[in-house]
């Protein structure tokens, strides 16, 4: 034993010692150079994301924000030229169609124009509601179509303002629309949908067009209790396309009738390729020409700006994953 402890161990110190000056010399002087990249090849490649045409369903619903408001008072005109010879009615009175408000007397001339002749009538409530005023006194002279006072309808409508280009989802003229009120009575249906465009020239807008764009109006139910000022989001359904060919917006140019996407070919290149289109959803579009199921397009059109699906309301359900040919993954989120 005191031969090992005497030579043994010192001499298998010192290889161990010797074996770890030449390990740190060889790292320090004398690199492997074998793994070392080329300065004119790229070490890593940025690869744009892609995505499979996939079959799927559109719900096509445009939604915008609202404001219940009372329908507007209706004018009583007077039917005849001439005085005012009694008030049937007092102001804040409730009035049906065809109740008397007042009675009007002219003297006519006759054809000869020799003679005269008294003529009365009674001008009566257009429409049903409450007479909001009444500016006629007995004895004022009215002409043909004046207004004598307004009645205030017990109906309401939901009101606003619609983005000129969502005008390219609906491509069927809609006649009615859910309507939500925070706080207020379950969803329900108003009728008589209308979606208007000021005409150049109408409200005081200069002849070559203005800048307001379309408003959407429609009314609400007899039977659904409301207010004015109540704030309210109206639904509009454009209709659904169900198990049909759908990509995200973001892959194409143009989202309305037709647009263009960049095909990913079989050597990794792109070409450009025309597409034709149906409902979107604001986050998904419909093909309906120009590519098949499982077709890989670039997921954003180059050069485009990002646009972010949560702006539009959506909702992430999970992410969707391509693997690209150099085994790596790519995954974005899914909105609902």
């Amino acid at each position: 034993m005191g031969v090992v402890r005497k030579w043994v161990f010192p001499i298998i110190r010192i290889l161990i010692f010797a074996a770890i000056a030449v390990a740190l010399v060889k790292v320090a002087f004398f690199p492997d150079t074998t793994g070392a990249n080329n300065p004119d090849v790229p070490s890593a490649q940025i690869v744009e994301p892609q995505v499979a045409v996939s079959i799927g369903t559109i719900q096509n619903d445009v939604s915008l924000s609202a404001t219940i408001s009372a329908d507007a008072a209706v004018p009583i005109k007077a039917t005849l030229a001439g005085e005012v010879r009694k008030v049937l009615i007092a102001a804040g009175s409730p009035v049906d169609v065809g109740t008397p408000i007042l009675t009007l007397r002219a003297e006519v001339p006759s054809a000869d124009g020799l003679s005269t002749s008294v003529k009365t009538t009674t001008v009566v409530s257009p429409v049903a509601g409450t007479l909001s005023s009444l500016t006629a006194l007995v004895g004022q002279v009215f002409s043909v179509g004046d207004s004598v006072g307004q009645v205030a309808p017990p109906t309401f409508r939901a009101s606003g303002s619609l983005a000129a280009d969502q005008l390219y989802r609906l491509t069927v003229q809609p006649t009615e629309a859910q309507v939500v009120i925070a706080g207020g009575p379950a969803p329900f249906t108003c009728t008589g949908l209308t979606i208007s465009t000021p005409l150049a020239g109408a409200d005081g807008q200069e002849g070559d067009g203005g800048t307001a764009g379309p408003t959407v109006s429609c009314a609400i139910p007899v039977d659904v209790r409301v207010f004015p000022g109540l704030t309210a989001t109206i639904i509009i359904s454009g209709g659904a396309a169900e198990n049909v060919l759908i990509v995200p917006i973001t892959a194409v140019e143009g989202i309305a009738e037709t647009g263009n996407v960049y095909a990913v070919l079989d050597d990794g290149s792109t070409e450009l390729r025309p597409v034709t289109l149906g409902l979107n959803d604001g986050i998904n579009v419909e093909i309906t020409g120009g590519l098949e199921e499982g077709d890989l397009i670039l997921q954003f059109v180059p050069g485009a700006a990002a646009v972010d699906p949560a702006l539009n309301g959506g909702e992430i359900i999970g992410q969707d994953c391509v693997v690209n040919a150099d085994g790596s993954e790519i995954c974005t989120d899914v909105y609902k």
